[in-house]
C-alpha cells in the first residue's frame, strides 16, 4: 500500500493497491474537504439557515437584558445561538462558522480578543493536532491496514458483528484510556480502512459508514461513562458529591451502577442504527472487494510479516499509551505528571524525528479546518461560562421548574436526569457542565431534604453521553474530519440515543438504582 500521503511508503506496497483499492487511502486525506451534492431538502436548508440564525442572533441581542444577565452574557448567547443553527444546518461550512463566532464574540463586546484568540492554543486543540499525527504514522506504516484486515478477516462475515466488535473493544479501552480524543485517534486510521472495505467514503458516504463513526462516537463517549476514570470531568463530579454531599464513591460503586446501562446502551444503538436510523442495503452489508473475505485473506497474507516501520510504528504508540494508561503513577516514578497531550506530544516529536522517526511533516494528515472549527465552538463554551451567561441559564431554568419542598423525589429525578442529559447540546465541555450542574443538582437535594447521592451521582452518570453534535465532545470533533456523516446526520442519530439513555437513567433509577441503594427504596 502506498503512503496515504507524498514521500515514501514504509512497509510493504503491493501491486493491488490502486488509487481506486478499497485499501489505498492516499487519495482520501482528512486535511482536503471532499466536496458532497446536496440533496433538495438540505439546499432548501441552507437558503433558509442563513437568515435563520441572524433573525435568532438580532432578537437575542437586542432584547431587553433579563435580571441576572450581564450584557455580555447575553451577547454571548445572542451569538452561540447563531452558530449553533448555522452549524447544524450548514448554510456555510462548519470551520466558517466557527470564524464568524470567534469575530462576532469580540466585535459584539462579548468576549476579550485575547481569550478568543488564545483559545487556538488551548491543550484540546493540541490534543487534536497530536492525535492525528499519531493516525498518519499509522496509516503511512501500513499499520493501520493490517490491524484493519485481521479485524474484517476475524468478524467481517456480517456488518453486524464488526459493528458490535467496534462497540466492545470501546468499552474495553474506556478502562484503560482516560483520554477520549486518545481512543478515537487510535481507532481512527482502522475505520478508515474498514469504511473503505465497506464502500463508504468522504466522496461517497453510505449508510455502512454512518453507522460505523456515529457508533464510535457513542462508544467513545458514553463508553467513558461506565468508569469513574473514564473522564476528568467524572472524577470532578465525585469530589463534588464527598465535598458538598458528604458521601463517598468508589470505583466499584461507579461501575457496578453505571456498566450495565451503558452496555445496554450499547446494544440498543447497535441493532437501531442499522435497522431503523441508517438502514442498511444489502450491498453494504459485505466487503466490497472483489473476492469478499477471501480475497482479504489473501491481502492479508499478501503482506508478510509484520515490517520494521510497523514495529517501530507500534513501539511508539505502545509508549504513548503505556503513558495515558499509567498517568496516575507518574509522580511516583518521575516525580512529575505526564499529561495526555504531552504523551502525545512526545510521541509525534518521535514520529517526526529526522532518521529516528517514520514520518515527514508534510506527510501528516492534519484536517487544520477541523481544529479552526472545533477553536470556535470551545471559544463560545468558555465565553458562556465565564461571562456566567451558562450559569444564568441553568439558574433560570431551574426556577421556572419550580421544583419546591414538598414535591416528591422522582419528579425531582426525572427532571434532574432530562436536563443534565440534553444539556450536552449546547454546552461544549464536559467539565463546564460538572462545575454547573453538579453542585445545583446537590444543592436541589439538600433544600428539599433527599440524599445528595441519590440525585448527584445519576446526574454524573449522563456527563459523557456528548454524542449529539460534533462540537460536543473532542472525538466526535476527530470523526466528524472523516466527512463520513453529516451535522445533521449526527444530530438525529444523537438526538435518539440521547433519549434512549434518558430512559435508561430514569428506568435505572427504579430498579437497578434502588437495589443498589443509590436512589431510595
Amino acid at each position: 500500500m502506498r503512503s496515504i500521503m507524498a514521500g515514501t511508503a514504509v512497509g510493504p506496497a503491493t501491486s493491488e493497491d490502486k488509487p481506486d483499492d478499497p485499501l489505498d487511502l492516499s487519495s482520501h486525506r482528512l486535511s482536503q474537504i471532499a466536496e458532497k451534492i446536496p440533496t433538495p431538502s438540505e439546499r432548501w436548508m441552507k437558503y433558509l439557515g442563513l437568515p435563520l440564525g441572524i433573525l435568532v442572533f438580532l432578537a437575542l441581542y437586542y432584547m431587553p437584558t433579563p435580571m441576572g444577565l450581564t450584557g455580555a452574557g447575553q451577547a454571548v448567547i445572542a451569538c452561540f445561538s447563531l452558530a449553533l443553527i448555522w452549524w447544524i444546518i450548514e448554510p456555510i461550512p462548519t470551520h466558517l462558522t466557527s470564524l464568524t463566532l470567534m469575530a462576532m464574540l469580540v466585535f459584539c463586546n462579548g468576549w476579550g480578543e485575547e481569550d478568543v484568540l488564545k483559545v487556538l492554543g488551548y491543550s484540546v486543540i493540541w490534543l487534536n493536532i497530536l492525535a492525528f499525527i499519531l493516525a498518519s504514522m499509522l496509516v503511512k506504516t501500513n499499520l493501520a491496514k493490517r490491524m484493519a484486515l485481521m479485524l474484517i478477516v476475524r468478524w467481517g462475515n456480517s456488518s453486524g458483528a464488526l459493528l458490535l466488535a467496534f462497540f466492545a473493544l470501546n468499552v474495553v479501552l474506556a478502562a484503560f484510556i482516560p483520554a477520549t480524543a486518545a481512543r478515537a485517534a487510535m481507532m481512527l486510521p482502522i475505520l478508515l480502512v474498514v469504511a473503505r472495505i465497506y464502500g463508504a467514503s468522504a466522496e461517497k458516504p453510505n449508510n455502512f459508514g454512518r453507522n460505523l463513526f456515529l457508533q464510535n462516537v457513542q462508544a467513545v463517549d458514553f463508553g467513558s461513562s461506565a468508569y469513574m476514570t473514564g473522564s476528568n470531568a467524572n472524577i470532578i463530579a465525585v469530589a463534588f458529591i464527598l465535598s458538598m454531599g458528604g458521601q463517598r464513591v468508589y470505583y466499584t460503586d461507579w461501575m457496578f451502577a453505571n456498566l450495565p446501562v451503558v452496555i445496554l446502551a450499547m446494544f440498543i444503538s447497535w441493532y437501531i442504527g442499522p435497522k431503523l436510523i441508517f438502514k442498511l442495503r444489502p450491498e453494504h452489508r459485505k466487503p466490497v472487494v472483489a473476492g469478499g473475505l477471501e480475497k482479504l485473506q489473501e491481502r492479508l497474507r499478501g503482506m508478510g510479516p509484520v515490517s520494521g516501520g510497523e514495529k517501530k510504528a507500534m513501539a511508539i504508540f505502545a509508549l504513548v499509551i503505556g503513558l495515558w494508561v499509567t498517568d496516575r503513577m507518574h509522580m511516583m516514578w518521575f516525580g512529575f505528571e505526564i499529561t495526555a497531550v504531552m504523551a502525545a506530544f512526545l510521541g509525534a516529536l518521535i514520529a517526526l524525528a529526522p532518521r529516528l522517526g517514520l514520518l515527514k511533516w508534510s506527510e501528516a494528515d492534519i484536517p487544520w479546518h477541523l481544529m479552526l472549527f472545533s477553536a470556535g465552538a470551545y471559544a463560545g463554551g468558555l465565553a458562556l461560562n465565564d461571562t456566567g451567561a451558562a450559569r444564568w441559564l441553568v439558574g433560570s431554568l431551574f426556577e421556572r421548574l419550580n421544583i419546591h419542598p414538598g414535591i416528591g423525589f422522582w419528579p425531582v429525578y426525572c427532571i434532574v436526569i432530562v436536563m443534565n442529559m440534553f444539556s450536552h447540546v449546547f454546552f461544549t465541555s464536559k467539565t463546564m457542565r460538572t462545575l454547573i450542574f453538579i453542585p445545583f443538582v446537590i444543592t436541589i437535594a439538600q433544600t428539599l431534604g433527599f440524599k445528595p447521592l441519590a440525585l448527584a451521582l445519576p446526574a454524573a452518570f449522563t456527563i459523557d453521553w456528548v454524542i449529539t453534535l460534533p462540537i460536543n465532545a473532542k472525538p466526535n470533533v476527530i470523526q466528524f474530519s472523516t466527512g463520513q456523516y453529516s451535522v445533521l446526520d449526527s444530530l438525529k442519530y444523537g438526538l435518539v440515543m440521547t433519549t434512549v439513555g434518558t430512559l435508561l437513567l430514569i428506568l435505572a433509577g427504579f430498579t437497578w438504582f434502588r437495589m443498589l441503594g443509590i436512589t431510595p427504596g
